[in-house]
């Protein structure tokens, strides 16, 4: 029976508790100890129940317990305390960036992600992407940077996972009650909800925005389960990464241009939108028509503009984590768009094609990022090197070191992560320096401070929680998948305390290699059931619903942990979110990982895991490979990176066996009269006082604002200023520069007379360059030089600018460079180039222009 009207019922708080709605609503509570201790407080049960949840902890609670609250004077004192850090915390005006940069209302970054992990009762992540975005918020809020965030709000988020009796991987996708989660329905004046219009083929689909508070950004989500719309056209936002490749597009073109809808909807107007992976590409396609209807600015100007306020991150180390689409499926989705934006099918695809000239290559949401931005980046330096090789043909003819894509190593929200009972010791011998200066490094250095007892003790006592979870849910699992009572109790007793325990908690994709420890079972089993110094590991991740690879690797663990040896040393923990994952890095003593070497783009769930006095075990990828120190944790290998896959796994389980025999177990056990492992205590404060500093989103989201977001701010008001001249003047010279560059040659260089020279000598050189119609201020010609490898390749390479001599009539140019040094003895060689130049660029390589010699 459908209803005739609607209306909302909000809780019914005594007068003097009014401010525990504005405390549920702000999620700053998620990573405030005190505020959630507060609503623990009203009913500790509840606040389980409800998925720590305080508003629908708040629409639950019998209205008698409120009043019972109300007049209980320690509650009320705690109540205040933290209603009054709430209140200084939005209000501080000695943030970072307003000492830094002052309280400009002009500059406004946009941050969009397909997917937001933020806490988990607002269940719209999959994984370490999503939590990414909700770390890079909450850094954003504590640094004060003018940001908002947008997203796509699911109703049925990502799935929820339980296994079947075989240990086969199921999924359920309940619905998400948007009305009792800490999330508000944008409204209008007349309090109708605040909608806008997206045009898909034949129609146009309407979404209501929503917003969650992240302290002190705004995350604004798109939701198009409304009745203004389609069957069809509802299930846009019904699941996170679901549906086929036309969901997808339908999905993304959601985020990206209804973002941008929403955004001026609300009176936004971002001077830069930052694109956390290529979902929310579409968005730099919208911003160009906008500015083009709005300003009367033709594609070429509209894109120098709008790319000058780009920044993109791309986290996918392997071409198939990008999302490819086929010419078909773009013709029937943008075909309006091509034309809106002046644009023939072509050139239109050619945006999102590394070969524009392949009719064949499908559209790349990673390549249209990277042609319409301004700033790119991978997220840790060896995934630099990975996507400079995966994106190169963008660039042709620019050597892989000098590609544009740039570094900035992902973090961690370190107040999201470490346990209460970690943060207190934090408090207690850092001071509140690792909570408002997490990236200085003096402050971690009182780590060294802390007294050994007390850091161990305090871990004890999480992995003695995180047991007695892993039994609760384990107790759980088996009633869920209707066991014999016998398994029931069997669940009470695995595990132990006291032994040494590794996790491991990711999505189960098969390149992360769950199952490489199970390898050789008989030298597993024999590591973990030594009766004297017995070793556990619990496991939790997803598989994705369509990786029946990745399901297998679950089965496989799940039947490994039956057989009789083992079953009390090994646990799954099913349905892995934000709170288990919490209960593992805050409880286990080493944190496993086994990818693939290049295949890790990033990983952060070892940072975390660090922060809480745990010590990684790791192949050397992603983070890791800048983090790893013999001091601070283990390496599996040494680097090496393999054809034979069946080798690798083999030479690299057998890497961990031998570690977890000679050092790992037999440090962890080695106790003194005290009863304290001292060398192992001594290995996690050195991991703590190394990785803390360096690997947490306040270093990290700082590190975007001064190298792209401040930057993208100052060329987009370059371009925009006095009715957009420079960018209308920088779209001229390039038609200019494209045109006549077929004209560019290198005609003749004069070599140096001697092939022999000692360090310190200085190399000179001529070149004569014909430009044709282009003149010497239009390019740089630069001598460049460095050693030759084995094969006659130049590298370790520098490039020194060479100075215009001369000038011929027939438009060729002389062109020269003295007192280039030689720093290093072998052989060496060099070669000239040519590419264009203006003062307005942010790259050289922008233009894809480059003639050598």
């Amino acid at each position: 029976m459908r209803p005739i009207h609607t209306f909302t019922v909000v809780p019914s708080l005594p007068g003097n508790l009014n401010v525990l709605r504005e405390l549920a609503f702000n999620l700053r509570w998620s990573w405030d100890h005190e505020t959630i201790e507060l609503f623990r407080r009203l009913d500790r049960n509840l606040w389980e129940e409800t998925g720590h949840n305080p508003v629908l902890l708040l629409s639950r609670i019998r209205q008698e317990q409120l009043e019972d609250a109300a007049s209980d004077a320690g509650f009320m004192a705690h109540y205040e305390r933290v209603g009054r850090n709430l209140t200084d915390y939005l209000n501080d005006k000695s943030t970072w960036y307003r000492k830094v940069y002052g309280a400009d209302d002009n500059v406004l970054i946009a941050y969009f992600s397909a997917e937001f992990g933020l806490t988990e009762c607002l269940p719209i992540y999959s994984g370490g992407l999503g939590i990414l975005a909700g770390d890079h918020l909450k850094s954003a809020s504590e640094l004060g940077l003018p940001l908002v965030g947008v997203g796509l709000l699911y109703q049925q988020g990502y799935f929820r996972q339980y296994l079947n009796a075989d240990g086969w991987q199921q999924e359920s996708y309940p619905f998400n009650d948007f009305y009792n989660m800490p999330i508000e329905l944008e409204q209008r004046e007349d309090g109708s909800p605040l909608t806008v219009e997206v045009a898909y083929p034949g129609r146009k689909v309407t979404a209501q925005i929503w917003r969650v508070q992240v302290g002190r950004v705004p995350l604004y989500l798109l939701d198009t389960n409304i009745e203004a719309n389609r069957r069809e056209d509802q299930d846009i936002t019904d699941q996170l990464y679901g549906g086929d490749k036309e969901m997808r597009v339908k999905q993304e073109m959601m985020l990206g241009i209804g973002g941008m809808e929403a955004l001026a909807a609300l009176n936004l107007q971002p001077t830069v939108c930052h694109m956390n992976e290529g979902h929310s590409a579409f968005l730099a396609l919208e911003r160009i028509r906008r500015l083009m209807e709005t300003h009367g600015l033709s594609f070429a100007e509209a894109r120098e503009v709008a790319s000058a306020g780009h920044v993109f991150t791309t986290h996918t180390p392997v071409a198939a984590g990008n999302d490819y689409f086929a010419p078909g499926l773009m013709d029937k989705y943008f075909g309006d768009t091509y034309r809106a934006l002046d644009l023939s099918r072509r050139e239109f695809l050619a945006l999102g094609r590394q070969h524009a000239e392949d009719e064949k290559e499908p559209f790349c949401m990673t390549v249209l990022a990277l042609r319409l931005s301004a700033h790119f980046n991978g997220v840790s330096q060896l995934h630099k090197v990975v996507a400079r090789r995966m994106w190169k043909g963008i660039w042709p003819g620019v050597p892989e070191d000098e590609l544009p894509i740039a570094a900035v190593t992902n973090g961690i929200h370190y107040r999201s992560w470490i346990s209460k009972e970690m943060a207190s010791l934090y408090d207690r011998y850092l001071g509140p320096g690792w909570l408002e200066r997490p990236a200085d490094q003096s402050v971690w250095a009182g780590i060294e401070q802390m007294p050994v007892e007390e850091l161990w003790r305090t871990h004890e006592r999480r992995r003695e929680r995180l047991v007695a979870f892993a039994r609760r849910r384990l107790r759980l699992q088996v009633e869920r998948r209707g066991l014999p009572s016998s398994d029931r109790a069997a669940a009470d007793e695995v595990l132990n305390p006291d032994a040494l325990t590794i996790g491991f908690g990711r999505r189960f994709a098969k390149y992360k290699r769950a199952t490489l420890l199970l390898r050789h079972p008989e030298r597993l089993t024999k590591i973990l059931d030594d009766p004297e110094r017995p070793v556990q590991i619990i496991f939790a991740g997803k598989a994705h619903p369509q990786d029946n690879l990745g399901k297998d690797l679950i089965r496989q663990i799940i039947h490994f942990a039956r057989t009789e040896e083992v079953r009390r040393h090994i646990v799954f923990i099913e349905d892995y979110d934000m709170d288990v994952a919490r209960y593992l890095v805050q409880g286990v003593d080493v944190w496993l990982n086994t990818p693939r070497r290049l295949q890790e783009a990033s990983g952060t769930s070892g940072m975390k895991a660090t922060a809480n006095g745990a010590i990684n075990l790791s192949v050397l990828d992603g983070w890791w490979d800048e983090a790893y120190a013999p001091e601070v944790g283990w390496a599996i290998g040494r680097g090496e990176e393999y054809e034979d896959f069946e080798y690798q796994d083999e030479v690299e389980s057998n890497a961990i066996y031998d570690l977890l025999e000679k050092e790992i177990v037999p440090m962890f056990y080695e106790r003194g009269r005290d009863e304290l492992p001292r060398r192992w205590i001594a290995r996690m404060k050195s991991a703590m006082r190394a990785v803390c500093p360096v690997f947490n989103t306040n270093r990290m989201v700082h590190e975007y604002a001064e190298r792209f977001y401040m930057p993208s701010t100052g060329h987009y008001e370059h371009l925009t200023a006095d009715q957009f001249s420079r960018a209308k003047a920088l779209a001229l010279w390039k038609a200019h520069v494209r045109s006549n560059w077929p004209q560019v040659r290198i005609e003749t260089v004069e070599a140096p007379a001697v092939n022999q020279f000692k360090v310190g000598d200085k190399v000179e050189a001529k070149a004569r360059i014909h430009l044709g119609d282009l003149k010497p201020e239009d390019v740089a010609v630069e001598l460049y030089l460095g050693r030759l490898d084995t094969k006659g390749n130049i590298t370790d390479a520098g490039a020194t600018r060479m100075e215009h001599v001369e000038s011929h009539t027939d438009g060729t140019y002389l062109y020269a460079a003295s007192a280039v040094p030689c720093h290093n003895s072998g052989l060496h060689g060099y070669t000239i180039r040519v590419m264009p130049w203006h003062e307005d660029l942010w790259s050289p390589w922008e233009t894809g222009l480059l003639a050598w010699a």
